[in-house]
């Protein structure tokens, strides 16, 4: 459930998926693949302290589509 509302209202995960999505990935996949990103994007808030920051996570994204 948290990755479908992620989907939903996180910018973030929105890109990856529209991303996987538009390579062919099937939707069991960018599931996985979200939940995977919103756990990471978790475990980066809780060890730095900080509040989120929609640009870091954004940064890597554009890297990632280069690829």
């Amino acid at each position: 459930m948290p990755r479908l509302v992620a989907k939903h209202h996180n910018p973030v995960i929105m890109a990856m998926a529209r991303r996987l999505q538009s390579r062919g990935m099937a939707p069991k996949g960018i599931v996985g693949a979200s939940m995977r990103r919103l756990v990471h994007l978790i475990y980066g808030v809780i060890n730095s302290g900080k509040r989120f920051d929609m640009a870091i996570p954004m940064r890597g994204l554009t890297f990632q589509d280069g690829i």
